[in-house]
């Protein structure tokens, strides 16, 4: 999965901010800023976070 694209793409939607993104699921501002520029990739505990937001949004399909 392109987890810069996909983030990217669910703030987009959501017409959120980072720092909005961030509260939401539980992370520094700084950390989804690393996530969208692809300098890291979320820890398995966020990307559990992360995918249900995707899913509850439509961003993707629960068999994706």
């Amino acid at each position: 999965m392109d987890w810069a694209k996909t983030i990217k793409l669910l703030r987009a939607k959501l017409l959120i901010t980072q720092v909005e993104l961030a509260s939401l699921v539980g992370v520094s501002f700084a950390s989804i800023n690393r996530y969208e520029n692809g300098i890291h990739e979320p820890t398995m505990k966020v990307k559990r976070k992360l995918m249900k937001i995707f899913i509850e949004n439509k961003i993707l399909k629960r068999e994706d």
